[in-house]
């Protein structure tokens, strides 16, 4: 009989099921699209029970060809921040708050004025963005009140799906960590719900378990609902992001990892709190850790929109993408693309901009100038946690950028470091796999991960993208008033 482990990454439009066997290579997978909807400007939702769908289509698909009976654990890995409110059937009845969601911006704004957002750094080692938990809330406490008067559990994407799967309500601090954890303690602060203004709620925060623990077993509703055998031990699992970590291998203090996707993270374990506004001092699955995440949505999602706009769709877009951004790679960047079609780093107000667009540049220099745009918003993330922290050399890749050579060695490039890609383009369903065979014991650890390629950075095409950053950084100070304008 085999043993494998099943990893879920659940991330906000696609979920993951994926199966490894206990040396952590990936033998199985299946997917399943979730549809987004914004019925108002800023609205971002999803239907919670699409989501359970998803999941379990998803696990069906993966386990063709391979026996239930096999799988010795589920591990669950989960987008972070957003609002995902049950009641006490334990079931959905409005739609789930994802973290790309803005409703909450003005409340933000009021935060910036009155020192919450300075106090909740300090306090909670994050300052909050829209789409985490405390605006969300405050947000719904004054135009959807019957909302908080209905919920029984605020939980997190993760914490959905494993209470479908097992009927258990928890959380961990992973995702906790998202707002109303002492950073320090590494626990709930009720001081930080006063901070918010949501005194009361306590007692729908779900309680606190470890990463690995075993959370409960499948139930017969969701065993016929995804094609587990029921009784298969769950484990709580964790925020995606401290997930992939895991699977990439860079769960060690001063490993530097780099996921882009929807969200640009990038992110260092340290064993020590270091609190800065330009990241988010989060704790890790480890205790007395704490994963340092500078992050915003402003990753690899602008090269979806760009190549939808162009007609060009379907697996093969990338590639066509990246392979015309090879052929112009050639001398000076002409131009600038600045990556903020859903967030920025830099404000709320920014927004996705192309500059120095002349006649007779054609696709592959605007796709260029994308690529690099992307990039360099992880580099301004990636400087800040360098100074901050003591860092590694070499940075591991992740997200579907790490599948190309091109992708990849402007990373190395721009950078101006070694780019390390593992043996898995699933990092996070990985490490949600690694954390269960930790909580049943079929595994000691889980530093599983192999470097499958690497790229060395061009000190010739370092000097050309330093160039380049530098008039992307002009671009932002100078566009400031305009997009205010603008916004």
């Amino acid at each position: 009989m085999a043993e494998l482990l099943l990893g879920v990454d659940a991330g906000q439009t696609v979920t993951k099921a994926v199966l490894f066997d206990l040396a952590g290579r990936q033998v199985g997978i299946g997917t399943a699209q979730v549809a987004t909807r914004s019925p108002r400007s800023r609205w971002v939702e999803r239907d919670m029970d699409e989501v359970w769908a998803a999941l379990g289509a998803a696990v069906q698909a993966c386990l063709v060809g391979f026996s239930a009976a096999d799988v010795l654990a589920v591990g669950i890995a989960g987008h972070g921040d957003g609002l995902y409110p049950v009641d006490a059937s334990l079931r959905a009845f409005r739609p789930a708050i994802t973290a790309m969601d803005t409703r909450a911006h003005a409340l933000l704004a009021e935060w910036r004025a009155d020192g919450t957002w300075d106090r909740a750094l300090t306090l909670t080692g994050t300052v909050p963005f829209a789409g985490s938990p405390a605006p969300l809330l405050a947000w719904l406490q004054r135009e959807e009140p019957a909302v908080l008067e209905r919920a029984r559990w605020l939980l997190f994407c993760k914490d959905w799906l494993r209470l479908r799967l097992t009927g258990s309500v928890a959380t961990d601090v992973t995702d906790a960590s998202a707002s109303f954890t002492d950073v320090r303690a590494q626990a709930y602060s009720f001081e930080a719900l006063k901070m918010f203004g949501l005194t009361g709620l306590e007692d729908r925060l779900p309680t606190l378990a470890a990463s690995s623990d075993v959370a409960g077993v499948v139930t017969d509703e969701a065993a016929a609902a995804t094609g587990l055998r029921a009784g298969t031990p769950v484990v709580v699992g964790a925020h995606d992001v401290d997930a992939a970590a895991v699977g990439l291998g860079a769960a060690a203090p001063g490993q530097l990892s780099v996921i882009a996707g929807t969200f640009s993270i990038n992110q260092v374990v340290s064993s020590s709190v270091s609190v800065d506004a330009r990241w988010q001092a989060r704790s890790f699955v480890r205790p007395g850790q704490w994963l340092n995440m500078g992050t915003s949505p402003a990753s690899a999602t602008n090269v979806e929109w760009f190549l939808s706009l162009l007609g060009l769709t379907g697996p093969s877009a990338y590639a066509t993408a990246a392979a015309e951004v090879a052929s112009a790679l050639g001398g000076r960047s002409e131009v600038v693309y600045l990556p903020f079609l859903y967030g920025s780093p830099h404000g709320d107000a920014a927004s996705g901009t192309f500059l120095g667009a002349r006649g007779w540049h054609g696709r592959a220099q605007l796709l260029r100038g994308l690529f690099e745009g992307v990039v360099f918003n992880h580099r301004y993330h990636v400087e800040a946690l360098r100074e901050g922290f003591d860092v590694g050399p070499a940075v591991r890749l992740g997200g579907g950028v790490a599948r190309s050579d091109v992708w990849s060695q402007l990373f190395a490039d721009a950078l101006r470091a070694p780019v390390e890609v593992t043996d898995t383009d699933e990092a996070g369903a990985r490490g949600a796999a690694l954390l269960a065979g930790v909580g049943v014991g079929a595994l000691d650890d889980w530093n599983l991960a192999r470097v499958s390629r690497r790229y060395d950075p061009s000190p010739e095409r370092g000097e050309v993208l330093d160039e380049a950053y530098a008039t992307y950084r002009a671009a932002i100070e100078a566009l400031g008033p305009v997009w205010d304008r603008l916004g």
